[in-house]
């Protein structure tokens, strides 16, 4: 038996490249320690970063899939 080959998934691009370029900016900072929360405290978390330079793209109207609904706004 001939071994099967995997098959590569294509399609569209979830996320544009100036919305990469807005999370990899906001990793930059983290690592310089300039990142910062609304609130003003420094960004240490690797997730919180990302999830900045995600809001900054949606805010500068780039590419990217709708925010996700907690519970607790879908019960409403």
């Amino acid at each position: 038996m001939a071994a099967k080959k995997a098959k590569r998934v294509t399609g569209r691009k979830r996320y544009g490249e100036a919305a990469t370029e807005r999370v990899e900016s906001a990793m930059h900072r983290r690592k310089q320690g300039t990142l910062r929360s609304s609130s003003g405290a420094q960004v240490t978390s690797r997730k919180q970063a990302i999830a900045i330079g995600l809001s900054e793209a949606r805010s500068k109207g780039g590419k990217l899939p709708p925010t996700r609904k907690t519970a607790s706004t879908k019960k409403r």
